[in-house]
């Protein structure tokens, strides 16, 4: 069986054991289509989405805040103004697709937001990594994301 990850090095780093493959920018800045890989034992924060997310497991685990373990295969629906954390657990680094609608808010303990994230950013930081590496984009950017 073909390892459905791919092992290249087309994974874009966002803090430690954090990194994203975006997959697709949605038109009008609606959201993005990205693969999210975390090493085993870290912490996606506390945050809030402003649009509603599909998130798939696709290898590894996690433990979401409600304590409930998803492992491969298992799916997670987050309405909109959904507040939430959760954790890569196992030995095994955790691969999840995740669709994206609206931005997403990074919290702090009292709800104040630390840092927000739109379509666009993940656009400017998609573009800044392909800069950077020497690499053209690979993703086909539709003209309405872009502007």
């Amino acid at each position: 069986m073909t390892d459905p990850i791919p092992q290249d090095d087309f994974w874009i780093p966002e803090g430690e054991g954090k990194w994203s493959r975006p997959l697709r920018f949605l038109p009008d800045g609606s959201g993005w289509v990205e693969l999210m890989r975390l090493a085993p034992g870290v912490r996606l924060g506390l945050h809030r989405h402003s649009g509603l997310v599909h998130a798939y497991n696709v290898q590894g685990h996690r433990r979401l805040c409600t304590g409930d373990d998803i492992g491969p295969g298992g799916y997670v629906f987050e309405p909109p103004g959904n507040v939430d954390w959760w954790e890569a657990t196992g030995d095994e680094p955790l691969v999840v697709f995740v669709v994206v609608m609206g931005a997403v808010e990074y919290l702090a303990d009292d709800g104040r937001v630390l840092r927000r994230i739109t379509t666009q950013d993940r656009i400017a930081d998609y573009r800044r990594w392909c800069d950077e590496q020497g690499v053209a984009p690979r993703l086909f950017l539709l003209e309405s994301a872009a502007a």
